[in-house]
């Protein structure tokens, strides 16, 4: 698919008040909408990710499963490799921290059979 490489900078903290923190990255491709299985490459280390295009805000957010450093400020790239969906909308927070933990687990499948 795409990669996308870009310094982290600060969002909302919607995903970290819904127990999913994110490190964001400017995203400047259109074309580019959903949540997708993802690679997170920082400081030379590879890392599972479950991203988000804001096409919107301009931002894509990634999801690092089982990472909790702060990353602000520093240099990251997100290739998407797999859509698990397109993004829609929820009435309530507690849809949606469902349904991102029901992504989650998609992904973490996805990678054990990668």
């Amino acid at each position: 698919m795409s990669s996308y490489t870009g310094v982290v900078q600060k969002g909302i903290k919607r995903g970290q008040a819904l127990g999913f923190p994110t490190a964001n990255i400017p995203l400047n491709d259109p074309a580019v909408s959903g949540i997708y299985a993802a690679r997170v490459t920082l400081e030379g280390k590879e890392c599972p990710a479950a991203a988000f295009a804001d096409r919107e805000r301009g931002i894509l957010e990634a999801h690092i499963l089982d990472f909790s450093d702060d990353l602000y400020g520093k240099a990251i790239t997100i290739e998407l490799l797999k859509k698990i969906r397109d993004n829609k909308t929820f009435k309530n927070d507690t849809g949606l921290r469902a349904t991102i933990a029901d992504d989650v687990v998609k992904i973490r499948a996805y990678f054990s059979n990668v």
